[in-house]
């Protein structure tokens, strides 16, 4: 139409993106194909959440993550985001070129569930439960980069390195068995995790404070620390 090509001004952006829906309209938009993101922080991605959302925490690396992971510029997205923060999640997606933000659910989880809606959570372990529970055939995916999955990394026998990016291929190769996903930090893990649940994946156990805790666990084993720059 005549409109291809030509940029929504960032008043219209901002003023469509950072209105509040009830949870009626946001279903509606999600049920006709809105990209439902999930902004808040991790924990509180983790405690609950709504089923099949994205995860992509407003502070981690948002920008980044939004880029590599939702293809397509136009997506419509509804957010779910912390009380006080919605415009400034729009304002950051239409930043890197998402103008298509058609709202956030006003008052948030708290909204869903007072109308009855069912909520997910994420299975997680502390580091030091994840060190009580680990034995030699439990089943381990680190989603960090390769070149720090080869820079140091948990030994064991079922460890397997499936990078977050470039994502899209990469999930297909991960197998539908329970698994404990640990990154650096513990933020690439939930976005792993809630883009595989969306698929299916309902066995994923999530390692708090990522390989960066597992490290100063004394019973889990990890590799010997190799400088990245010797990877061939």
């Amino acid at each position: 139409g005549m409109n291809k090509g030509i940029n929504k001004s960032y008043d219209e952006i901002l003023t469509e993106g950072n209105k509040g829906l009830s949870v009626e309209a946001f279903k509606t938009l999600a049920d006709n194909g809105a990209l439902v993101l999930d902004v808040r922080p991790t924990a509180d991605f983790v405690r609950e959440h709504i089923p099949n959302a994205l995860f992509i925490g407003l502070d981690g690396g948002f920008a980044p993550w939004v880029g590599t992971l939702i293809e397509d510029l136009n997506t419509p997205i509804v957010l779910v985001a912390p009380k006080g923060r919605e415009e400034e999640a729009v304002t950051r997606l239409a930043r890197v070129g998402y103008d298509n933000t058609k709202g956030f659910l006003e008052n948030g989880m708290d909204a869903w569930k007072m109308v009855g809606e069912k909520t997910a959570s994420v299975l997680s372990v502390s580091t030091k439960e994840f060190a009580q529970k680990i034995t030699n055939e439990t089943s381990i995916l680190d989603v960090r980069k390769e070149t720090e999955y080869f820079s140091e990394h948990i030994d064991q026998k079922y460890v397997s390195n499936v990078p977050l990016d470039p994502s899209i291929g990469n999930l297909n190769k991960i197998e539908n068995k329970e698994q404990y996903v640990h990154c650096a930090g513990g933020y690439r893990s939930v976005i792993a995790i809630s883009m595989l649940k969306a698929k299916g994946f309902h066995h994923l156990i999530n390692v708090e404070g990522g390989f960066g805790a597992i490290k100063n666990e004394s019973n889990i084993k990890t590799s010997e620390w190799v400088c990245a720059s010797e990877m061939i």
